[in-house]
């Protein structure tokens, strides 16, 4: 079986958070991980804190790879449902 999980950004995460996910996903076996920006779907939702620079979308891609994921989505419009 595959697994996959997701992961939203821009809700102030540090990224000793982003990392500690990162690795306890890994560590329980999730194979697949996306990575996306949130973004506030109306004012009564949470607000974003931070828009996520593409560079960092792909510091997050290569440091889910150097973790053992099979397959790391991360940019600002990938969305965590798997068709």
């Amino acid at each position: 079986m595959i697994t996959k999980s997701s992961i939203m950004l821009g809700l102030g995460e540090t990224d000793e958070e982003v990392k500690q996910a990162m690795i306890d996903l890994r560590a329980v076996g999730v194979d697949i991980l996306t990575l996306g920006q949130y973004l506030q779907p109306t004012e009564k939702y949470l607000t974003v804190r931070e828009y996520v620079t593409p560079e960092k979308f792909q510091f997050w891609k290569e440091y889910g790879e150097s973790l053992g994921f099979c397959y790391v989505a991360s940019g600002p419009l990938v969305s965590a449902t798997c068709r």
